[in-house]
């Protein structure tokens, strides 16, 4: 028990944060290597799985390289792509589909397959487990633990039943010391440990921002004499105009099952644009709605998604630890897929790890065997073929970027010689109200488009309410003195759970933060103009309990 904290601390050899493909594949790989380590995987949703949420149509490869024979194991892995649609919306009803030669050969899916990510984190989670990791769900790592040297040796859990007026409630619980020689953080998308810990170490001083897309995602169920299995549709274009980039997806799954939803660059200019209401526009073009009418929704979530590439990849290690898969900013946005990097990268870290205990290192070194292991790897080559993508889409607009895309893909492989970056972070982008239009959303109808809140209870999202807001603002005035009449305060409209609200009392305006609706997108961290909101940890298994996603 530690005096200072009054926490029980446990010791491993290695502390991974977070239950996703990264820190499982991590978790498995080191078990793997050595039977006798003791590895503990904390993750803070109510389960493995809970907070996962991606598209997803899945390359394996880098599944395969964890574990060859994932089929015989029984991975949930097995609906195959077999056909791809890509289509250029020109309107709400207009567009075309793409010849074949006409989409970048990264788009092409042949190989992949239709999978729900979050029931393959639960499979990764049943064979870590197997293999010996200790895996603590519903424990939310809060703090990074430093040494007197200033190495990370482990993460600290929120308390449990600490009220909204920060005194401790009758059923209070101390959070844990989770010790380990070193920890691997695997958050997923702008963790908020590892942001905290790029600002500590300085681990993005030679490199762009990180770069970020907001996914509002749908699972319906359909008529089966609509249902394709395996056939996976991409959208761009409408409703998002040339100087927002993103795109669509419905992806046919088992079941007649589809998965649905829009991605929408947060680079936007327009401080009235509402990722979540251009997602129900979407719908209704007639190339989508053919599929969903006659269906029923089953399921909602959103997540933010990184899209910067290797030029705004951070330094991957420092004292005691390392960045893997989300955390770091993995993702190949050609492709638009990152759940392989994630799983590879992981295995790397695992790799770098076991190789370091195993010659005696107690963890008080950097191991740039980890970050050199990622240069030499298919890791590296696809992230340098597909680093102008994100700058092209910025530089020349959503049209003419993709016409360069193709000439990049098709022609060079991704390898012309120059590497272009975009310096300017997605939240300066936002441009003043005054000086664009208002966007005229129509009310849902119910049946095809619907409303946040409805969308909410779909996710299942739940926090004890008597706790602190998890969404701190570093200035409360901001909202209303500033963010209000410069940008008519686009929290309202960016998040896609309605958290946020300017509320009329009288003739005084308020900023109003329902956090019980929080689905931890993670887009407030990263659009506000101010960069005034914080996002941190609610208590253990709070936020969204994704089905299926």
């Amino acid at each position: 028990m530690s005096a200072e904290t009054e926490r029980e601390s446990m010791e491993f050899d290695v502390v991974i944060v977070g239950g996703g493909p990264a820190g499982l594949a991590a978790a498995c790989r080191l078990l793997q290597l050595d039977s006798e380590l003791s590895v503990v995987v904390v993750e803070k949703g109510s389960e493995i799985g809970a907070h996962v949420l991606s598209g997803n149509v899945f390359d394996p490869r880098g599944l395969s390289d964890l574990f060859p024979d994932w089929k015989d194991r029984g991975a949930p892995v097995t609906t195959a792509v077999t056909r791809d649609d890509v289509y250029y919306f020109t309107s709400a009803t207009g567009g075309s589909k793409l010849p074949g030669f006409a989409v970048p050969k990264p788009m092409r899916n042949e190989g992949n397959y239709v999978i729900s990510l979050g029931r393959l984190c639960q499979w990764l989670g049943e064979q870590a487990e197997g293999l010996g990791v200790n895996v603590f769900p519903g424990f939310a790592a809060s703090e990074v633990l430093f040494d007197d040297q200033g190495r990370v040796t482990g993460v600290a859990t929120s308390d449990m039943g600490i009220g909204k007026d920060g005194e401790k409630k009758a059923g209070y619980t101390p959070g844990y010391e989770l010790l380990g020689k070193y920890t691997v953080f695997a958050e997923g998308v702008r963790g908020n440990l590892g942001e905290a810990l790029m600002e500590r170490f300085d681990l993005r001083a030679d490199s762009d921002p990180q770069h970020y897309g907001l996914g509002v995602k749908e699972v319906w169920e359909i008529d089966p004499a609509k249902h394709e299995e395996g056939l996976v549709v991409h959208t761009t274009g409408w409703p998002l105009d040339n100087h927002t980039d993103g795109g669509g997806f419905l992806y046919h799954a088992a079941n007649n099952q589809v998965y649905l939803g829009l991605i929408v660059g947060l680079g936007y200019r327009n401080p009235y644009l509402s990722p979540f209401e251009e997602f129900q526009r979407w719908k209704q073009h007639p190339k989508i709605r053919q599929y969903l009418e006659g269906g029923k929704r089953v399921s909602y979530g959103a997540r933010a998604v990184n899209k910067g590439g290797l030029q705004s990849l951070p330094k991957l290690v420092f004292p005691g630890g390392m960045l893997v898969g989300c955390d770091a900013g993995f993702l190949n946005g050609v492709k638009i897929k990152g759940s392989h990097l994630a799983l590879k990268t992981g295995q790397l870290a695992a790799e770098s790890i076991h190789e370091a205990l195993k010659a005696g290192d107690e963890g008080q070194n950097e191991l740039s065997s980890y970050p050199e292991a990622v240069n030499s790897s298919w890791v590296h080559d696809e992230m340098y073929r597909s680093r102008n993508f994100t700058p092209a889409l910025h530089k020349f607009g959503v049209f003419l970027g993709g016409v360069f895309t193709w000439i990049d893909q098709n022609i060079f492989g991704g390898k012309l010689p120059f590497t272009w970056h975009h310096p300017t972070p997605d939240h300066e982008l936002t441009g003043k109200a005054d000086d664009y239009p208002v966007i005229d959303y129509p009310k849902p109808d119910g049946v095809i488009t619907f409303d946040r809140l409805s969308s909410v209870f779909l996710s299942s999202t739940n926090h004890e309410e008597d706790q602190p807001s998890h969404l701190e603002l570093k200035d409360p005035s901001i909202p209303i003195e500033y963010n209000l009449p410069n940008y008519a305060e686009p929290a309202q409209r960016y998040c896609p759970a309605g958290v946020y609200e300017v509320v009329d009392d009288g003739n005084v305006k308020r900023f109003q933060i329902n956090a019980q609706n929080c689905v931890h997108c993670k887009t407030c961290d990263i659009k506000d103009p101010k960069q005034n909101i914080v996002w941190t940890v609610p208590e253990g298994g709070g936020g969204p309990n994704y089905s299926g996603m």
